[in-house]
């Protein structure tokens, strides 16, 4: 069975990555060609024509049509096929998929699964993005050879960042914080606050901060892999509630994470800021500082990745820090379930009849 939730909207990239010119992605184990249309649209494509299994990426764009490089058959923006050389009729079987689209402060969505079941209204949200009081920066693109469940937790467990990450989003101070875990709703959630602590590495360089700060980590995953990580800090000595901690210097890191394959994720990362607001050089200062922060997760998920991989003697061990993880397990299992299937339900006047 796959490990792939089909039924959802992936991020493929920021709008400035897809021009005109014919993009060569994956998604979920299905290649896809992209390209703007002149009047802007962008389409997504089966990335393989119907005759020869050629991918069409390597052809070339006539107007907003896709010519296959082999034997210029020629397809629109919608995958049916408008010109077949050398004979005037076009099979019916002479298409590919086309994939919904959506674009949404500068991020490009697709939906892999049924086209007909694609909602824009499931894209996922923040009422930062349009706010005036924060500052949005598109990051870039993580490229970890890991699958993308060992991506996707990571991003949802504060207890790592202790050991991850000690000079840059963490310290030791915080080793041995509760970490809280709310799985109840359709976002997992888990969090703390390390109290009147000196202010981690980030926060020594781009808060200012002089002496200890109350900090917070709030990880929320939406299913199936789109993570944010609020964090930040606030002096001590304003005893910051944890509802006001807005009044800090405060971040939302976003993580989109793709599965390309079973072995290789995407994880295009930003960030979402309410200080420096409109200052680039701020930007590139935490982007900075967030490569090196993510480095060290990718070093640690492609060493699990490849560890997974090895004969196990013994099954791996579950501790109290995997509370959301574990769930967040369950659920994608739940949903590639619910996919593997078509549900009927009850014929009318049937035989069987169902006293549940």
């Amino acid at each position: 069975m796959t490990s792939f939730v089909r039924n959802a909207w992936y991020v493929a990239g920021w709008s400035r990555d897809f021009g005109e010119a014919l993009s060569a992605i994956e998604i979920t184990g299905q290649p896809l060609v992209m390209f703007r249309e002149e009047g802007g649209t962008l389409r997504a494509l089966e990335d393989r024509c119907p005759h020869r299994l050629l991918p069409l990426s390597k052809g070339k764009r006539i107007g907003d049509t896709i010519q296959c490089g082999y034997h210029g058959m020629t397809f629109d923006g919608t995958g049916q096929c408008v010109r077949v050389p050398g004979q005037e009729n076009t099979p019916k079987s002479a298409y590919v998929e086309a994939f919904p689209v959506e674009e949404r402060h500068g991020i490009v969505w697709i939906w892999m699964g049924t086209p007909e079941r694609a909602d824009p209204a499931q894209i996922f949200d923040l009422s930062q993005f349009s706010d005036a009081g924060w500052h949005a920066h598109h990051g870039e693109a993580l490229h970890i050879r890991s699958n993308y469940l060992n991506v996707a937790e990571n991003l949802v467990d504060p207890a790592h960042v202790s050991f991850v990450h000690p000079t840059t989003l963490g310290s030791a101070a915080s080793e041995n914080v509760p970490v809280h875990v709310s799985t109840s709703g359709e976002v997992i959630s888990a969090w703390r606050w390390i109290r009147d602590a000196p202010p981690v590495g980030f926060f020594q360089k781009f808060g200012g901060f002089e002496g200890n700060v109350d900090r917070w980590h709030y990880y929320d995953l939406h299913m199936p892999s789109t993570a944010v990580i609020d964090f930040g800090s606030i002096d001590a000595a304003a005893n910051c509630a944890e509802e006001d901690r807005g009044q800090g210097v405060r971040i939302f890191a976003l993580h989109f994470v793709t599965p390309v394959r079973e072995d290789y994720t995407i994880d295009h990362w930003m960030h979402l800021r309410n200080s420096a607001l409109g200052d680039e050089d701020a930007s590139a200062q935490m982007d900075a500082m967030f490569k090196v922060a993510f480095a060290e997760d990718k070093e640690i998920l492609e060493a699990v990745h490849a560890s997974e991989q090895r004969v196990q003697r013994r099954k791996p061990i579950r501790i109290a820090i995997d509370a959301a993880p574990n769930v967040y397990r369950k659920r994608i299992r739940d949903r590639i379930a619910a996919e593997a299937t078509d549900d009927l339900g009850l014929a009318e006047g049937g035989s069987f009849i169902t006293h549940d």
